[in-house]
């Protein structure tokens, strides 16, 4: 049996550790999941994580869970047991279990509160007995057969992890700021203060960002009393994310996707999911006068006495000079912040299978059906960079499904799956919890 290590314990990594377990549960081939994650499952739902203060509600609707769109077709007379056997994790088993299911469905299918979007993936952890490693990750290294991980407790203790494969998830640090200045708040910063009602009382107010990072924050500022809230984003205005079922159903089934174009599909990630806000919280901030859109990329902050000076660029127009008196940085995660664990010769091998140093474009596009780098031999499997080449739903939540179902269907190719295992590698079991 395989051993695939995930870092972070999102709805990624409980997507593919659920299907790993219905798989094993019903004799089918499946590798052995091992999680690592610093703070809980679903942290980056909850407070400490750093992204939200737990209160604002999910962007998409909560029965895009862990199975859907339950939809396996590659196991042979076995798809459906599969996928009845996932709905037993989904969200709405969730609330049947925890007694919500009727309130639920009365007040209309509400989109949950983050923290009840994380019990829910905890609620999935528990039923699965995910193997879970508190920690965070400081560094990945080649091994001879797969990837050894260090891993760094709470206490400051540094354990090494033996895998065969390795699935990145996760947007990265949320305590990144644009500059190192008092009137300057990360993003953890924000939600920090937000949430022991202390954030400083202010005038005029700028969050940088245009995606749903800055849309949550824009939808706690409105909640205070800011005199003007001004959004700055590089886009000519703010757009509200498609959802339509055009849209949606190029999210829920990539099937679409290989037959688009490389503009066709750029254009729909622009249109629908980089730097747009979900339309519930653009109906918010439309009524509220004190919300404005200031065109732009931030190139200079500088103290301004009492606030901060940002410098707007917008060619060809000349560069513009704004003061605030706060200024939150929600242009959210960074998608290439796993380079930064990479050794040298991880970076190496990663160098030599994307052909070229490691940008943003070059890895985007050597991403294999599989969400996997193409050309390495050790399985990495990077589903946040996977937008372009395979589908838009890859690095959210729109089909966790289907992306356990492309991450594990490599421990069945080739092989007759008709009701047991056929020559699955055996292998010891080398990571621990």
């Amino acid at each position: 049996m395989k051993t695939l290590l995930v870092v972070g314990a999102g709805p990624k990594a409980l997507a593919v550790a659920t299907k790993s377990h219905v798989l094993r549960e019903l004799g089918l081939p499946a590798p052995r999941v091992v999680v690592v994650e610093p703070h809980a499952v679903g942290g980056n739902w909850l407070p400490s994580g750093g992204w939200t203060d737990g209160r604002h509600r999910l962007g998409t609707s909560p029965e895009k869970d862990v199975g859907f769109p339950y939809h396996t077709t590659w196991a042979r007379g076995r798809n459906r047991e599969i996928n009845e056997a996932m709905h037993d994790f989904s969200w709405t088993a969730f609330l049947v279990d925890q007694g919500g299911y009727a309130e639920w469905i009365d007040r209309g299918r509400p989109s949950p509160q983050h923290h009840v979007w994380a019990k829910y993936l905890q609620w999935v952890g528990h039923r699965i007995d995910l193997e879970l490693v508190q920690g965070r990750v400081h560094s990945i290294a080649p091994a001879a057969d797969g990837w050894l991980v260090s891993v760094t407790d709470a206490d400051g203790v540094v354990t090494q992890l033996d895998a065969d494969e390795l699935m990145i998830t996760g947007p990265g640090r949320s305590s990144r700021a644009l500059a190192d200045h008092p009137k300057v708040l990360s993003i953890s910063d924000f939600w920090e203060l937000a949430g022991r009602r202390a954030l400083p009382v202010s005038s005029r107010v700028a969050v940088i960002g245009g995606g749903e990072t800055a849309g949550s924050a824009l939808d706690e500022l409105v909640c205070h009393e800011m005199l003007t809230v001004s959004v700055i984003s590089p886009m000519a205005t703010l757009y509200t994310r498609g959802e339509s079922y055009f849209e949606n159903a190029l999210y829920s089934d990539p099937g679409k996707w290989a037959g688009l174009s490389l503009e066709q599909r750029r254009d729909v990630i622009r249109r629908t999911d980089r730097g747009v806000f979900s339309v519930r919280v653009q109906e918010s901030l439309l009524g509220d006068n004190r919300v404005h859109h200031l065109q732009g990329r931030v190139t200079r902050v500088r103290d301004s006495g009492e606030g901060v000076t940002l410098t707007l660029r917008n060619a060809p127009r000349p560069d513009e000079q704004h003061v605030f008196d706060l200024v939150v940085d929600a242009t959210g995660g960074q998608p290439l912040w796993f380079l930064d664990l990479f050794d040298g010769d991880a970076t190496d091998l990663l160098e030599l299978a994307v052909g070229g140093p490691l940008t943003q474009p070059r890895i985007e596009a050597a991403m294999g059906y599989d969400l996997a780098v193409a050309n390495l031999e050790a399985k990495l499997y990077l589903p946040n960079m996977s937008a372009l080449t395979q589908g838009p739903g890859f690095p959210n939540l729109s089909c966790l499904g289907e992306l356990s179902d492309r991450v594990l269907r490599p421990a069945v190719d080739g092989q007759e799956v008709a009701g047991r295992a056929v020559g699955a590698r055996v292998a010891p079991a080398r990571v621990g919890s």
